[in-house]
């Protein structure tokens, strides 16, 4: 290979002298082994501040972190099966090519190591797999992953989930609550159960200040369509989210994107306070400024999957320069690397050896890179394995206690009740939303006028009451299995991020989650029928008043639990909108009104329909089978039953509908607690 012969010349040739844009001879030996020596002296020390302070109270587990060979790929689509052509293509590509095995391949051997105290940072071009190792990292990656990663030499295990921080590049905060609700409802569920209420606050107002959110502490996060705080203090709150358990590691992806270069330059000020109080933080960056690159500690430079450099940051330009690599200007260093990850080596020297390569390939950025992609393996990467990844092992206590899981720090009554205060302070502006009120009040309202006094004493009356009763049965079904098929998809996002960090059971936030929402499904629904049931006439006695209300509440309530597992099985919001109107489509043409006789191959599609349960209910608590109507005709009196509105009703029939709803009801949230748990167990952010 071409730069493999290269690599080997510029081995040999121990006394060359190169000059460099500066003018300057260097010797090619002593650089490269004076850089070496430097380099390694001291790689991953055990700091012994960090490990004689833990056990302490006050003094989060180090963590040393060792990384080997990692590898992880993602299977690539296949082409639709409806176009034969590409169908073909990719099969004779998979046949013909050995390296295709129907994967793409995102790292390929990435090594390296870290501990407490020390700043990692992860650099490279767009695509290059920054967030995809922070993620394996922080054990949010697991499946078709390769190579070997510890925690103080012991495997990822559930025990050192609890143990780790992880910033997302996007902020995933509650919008409606303040920062200072989102902090305290953290420290509240988070730290441990022995802090009283006024120590979980101290420690609040105490991180508050730290990250200098004392002047927008009141007000809302926001994010999306909300009105909230800038982009920088939404990213200092997140890491306050974080930062506020004490956690021992502490990964941050892209956490000045979209900053300014001040106040980026402020939060790694913050990380750095952050790791000297040992903690080990690992983040990804994209394009540092260069007063930023010089507040790293270690640097692992990464180019399409592949370590470029691995080292100390400040020392990073040195290691170039023994490969005589040089910047012919004044660059920033980061920019400097970059160009380098990317092949773009403008106003960049080069050996003449890489050079003469360089101009006799077609393709001179791929030369480049693989360049440097071989000088790693060959330079650094043996180096770092036998410094830190054979000889240092860590402290058999901190061994010991990284398998120590740490049981939940409160019971699940205590967990409930936090929970509630705050998903109800989350989601109350949409419980008491005005335009939410002036609709069911505004239809009720038209509702009692069309149907003014109604009565039931010919066949006609009847029928128009009856028209309402499933009219009531239609508005409350779709009202509350919409309002509840987007709770879900649109909360997943918080919800697997709260759940990866342990925060709390499922079991919790699902039951806070319903209960929470039958407020609106219980309340409105309520105020709705007393304005209904008067105008519309309908039968004056209390309990007959008192069942109907109970009735479309029922009814309100196993809509609520359908559109609660249509939205968990799915956790898309196009796509659980679009099953919600197919299902209430098909329960509403067999609810009972517009087909009473419907053919036997499809009478099972209404036994499935809880409004076809809910119409027949609502009737046998409205009418009696013994009413008598029709008595100025010239047939005479005749009972309610004989109604052709009721010849599949039994009006005398008992309340069996009543169990079958509750079953429902019950039965939806079930399979809705189950499905959401598996969903988001495989979901990533």
């Amino acid at each position: 290979m071409e730069i493999r012969r290269s690599t080997e010349e510029v081995e040999d040739n121990h006394v060359m002298q190169i000059s460099g844009s500066n003018g300057i001879v260097h010797n090619m030996e002593f650089m490269s082994q004076a850089y070496l020596r430097n380099q390694y002296s001291s790689e991953i020390d055990i700091h012994e501040e960090f490990v004689s302070s833990y056990p302490h109270e006050d003094a989060p587990l180090p963590i040393f972190l060792k990384f080997e060979d990692i590898e992880y790929k993602v299977r690539k689509r296949q082409a639709s099966s409806a176009n034969l052509v590409k169908t073909m293509v990719s099969k004779v590509v998979a046949h013909t090519n050995p390296d295709t095995d129907g994967y793409k391949h995102i790292l390929k051997g990435i090594t390296g190591s870290t501990g407490p105290g020390e700043i990692l940072a992860l650099m490279g071009p767009s695509g290059s797999g920054k967030t995809t190792l922070l993620k394996i990292m922080g054990g949010r990656l697991t499946d078709n992953v390769k190579g070997k990663l510890t925690y103080n030499d012991i495997p990822y295990s559930p025990s050192v989930k609890r143990r780790i921080g992880f910033v997302t590049q996007d902020d995933v905060l509650l919008p409606q609550l303040t920062v200072e609700e989102t902090l305290a409802f953290a420290a509240f569920l988070r730290l441990p159960s022995n802090m009283s209420k006024e120590q979980k606050y101290t420690k609040v107002e105490m991180i508050i200040k730290e990250l200098g959110l004392e002047r927008c502490r009141r007000t809302r996060v926001g994010g999306g369509f909300v009105k909230g705080i800038s982009g920088g203090e939404r990213k200092r709150t997140s890491i306050a989210y974080e930062i506020l358990v004490d956690p021992s590691l502490l990964l941050l992806d892209e956490p000045t994107s979209g900053l300014d270069s001040t106040s980026a330059t402020k939060l790694l000020h913050i990380l750095q306070g952050v790791a000297k109080a040992g903690r080990t933080v690992i983040t990804t960056i994209h394009q540092p400024s260069s007063r930023m690159f010089h507040m790293f500690d270690k640097l692992l430079l990464i180019s399409e999957g592949h370590p470029a450099f691995y080292g100390k940051a400040r020392e990073s330009m040195d290691y170039f320069s023994s490969l005589r690599i040089l910047p012919e200007i004044a660059m920033n260093p980061a920019e400097f690397l970059l160009d380098l990850a990317t092949g773009q080596v403008s106003d960049i020297s080069l050996p003449d050896e890489l050079l003469a390569t360089k101009t006799a390939q077609p393709d001179s950025e791929e030369v480049i890179v693989k360049y440097l992609q071989l000088r790693y393996k060959t330079d650094l990467e043996p180096k770092e394995k036998e410094e830190n990844h054979r000889s240092r092992k860590a402290p058999e206590h901190l061994q010991v206690a990284i398998q120590v899981k740490k049981d939940w720090t409160l019971s699940w009554w205590d967990q409930f009740l936090i929970i509630f205060r705050r998903t109800f302070r989350e989601r109350r502006r949409d419980y008491f939303d005005k335009l939410r009120l002036v609709q069911s009040l505004g239809v009720a309202v038209v509702l009692g006028l069309l149907w003014w006094k109604s009565k039931t004493d010919t066949e006609a009356h009847l029928r128009d009451q009856v028209g309402l009763m499933f009219y009531i049965c239609i508005f409350w079904t779709s009202s509350s299995l919409f309002g509840a098929v987007y709770v879900f998809p649109f909360e997943k996002i918080y919800l697997v991020k709260e759940r990866k960090a342990d925060m709390y059971r499922l079991s919790v936030y699902y039951v806070c989650s319903t209960l929470c929402d039958m407020v609106a499904h219980v309340l409105y629904p309520t105020f709705f029928m007393i304005i209904v049931y008067f105008m519309a006439g309908f039968k004056r006695t209390a309990p007959c008043f008192l069942y109907t209300v109970l009735t479309i509440l029922l009814i309100a309530i196993t809509s609520q639990g359908a559109g609660e597992f249509l939205g968990a099985s799915v956790l898309s919001i196009k796509r659980a909108g679009m099953i919600a109107s197919l299902v209430l489509m098909l329960f509403l043409l067999t609810g009972g009104y517009y087909v009473q006789h419907i053919p036997k191959f499809m009478q099972w599609l209404k036994y499935l329909s809880f409004m076809h349960y809910g119409f027949r209910l609502l009737l046998k608590v409205q009418y009696s089978g013994d009413q008598l109507f029709e008595c100025g005709s010239k047939g005479g009196c005749r009972t309610l039953q004989s109604s052709s509105s009721f010849d599949t009703v039994n009006l005398n029939g008992g309340l069996q509908e009543l169990w079958v709803l509750l079953a429902m009801a019950f039965s939806y949230r079930l399979c809705a607690y189950f499905c959401l748990g598996k969903k988001i167990s495989i979901c990533h952010l």
